[in-house]
């Protein structure tokens, strides 16, 4: 099949793409690093000896971050539906975070300890149609609020991605029902183009 100009056009952004070059010089798997990377400067979320879940974690990139700034302290397990690459210092579980066992298999791994921080940067796969990708996008956003509300410690931190849409206002009311604070996050990372958020619960009650 011939790739479209819109492909085109996206792969001539992603080569061109200062992040793209920085991830690759500094060793990350993907340009997202530096929007973990930013949101902790300004916020501090990730201390060494914390026990951290890094939910839609592949390639990698938030796990690798993570790792180095735990320095070989705590513990970080990382979750994806997708393969990952083997990271050092990171227990991967590959499996469906919509599945209740796979719960249950992360508890685990964590020996019934609650974790300090649960991070997401899960999203669907988009379709191109709004409605759909931002619908299946909150879908995962509460699922993810949903868990780290049950198995969070008191006092952890939750980092999620979210596309602004019609439900956006809801899930952010929502957040703040369990957190002493919820601030909103805009990485430079992140494309302008781009309606991707980050909402930081900060201290969960």
């Amino acid at each position: 099949m011939k790739p479209s100009k819109t492909s085109k056009a996206w792969m001539k952004e992603h080569v061109n793409d200062f992040f793209v070059k920085q991830a690759q010089k500094d060793g990350y798997r993907s340009r997202a690093a530096y929007k973990l990377l930013e949101i902790d400067e300004r916020d501090h979320i990730l201390k060494p000896g914390m026990l951290v879940i890094d939910l839609g974690a592949a390639p990698g990139s938030w796990s690798q971050v993570a790792r180095q700034k735990l320095k070989n302290t705590g513990k970080v397990v990382a979750l994806d539906i997708l393969e990952m690459a083997p990271l050092p210092g990171v227990e991967f579980i590959q499996g469906d975070f919509r599945e209740d066992d796979l719960t249950l298999e992360i508890q685990k791994y964590f020996n019934n300890q609650q974790p300090d921080l649960v991070m997401s940067d899960m999203a669907p796969n988009m379709s191109g149609i709004v409605i759909s990708d931002q619908a299946n996008s909150m879908y995962l956003a509460e699922l993810a609020l949903a868990f780290s509300t049950e198995h969070l410690n008191y006092g952890g931190n939750f980092l999620v991605k979210i596309f602004q849409g019609r439900d956006f206002d809801q899930f952010l009311r929502t957040m703040r029902l369990s957190f002493k604070q919820v601030v909103i996050r805009k990485p430079k990372a992140s494309r302008n183009r781009s309606n991707e958020l980050y909402l930081l619960g900060i201290e969960k009650k």
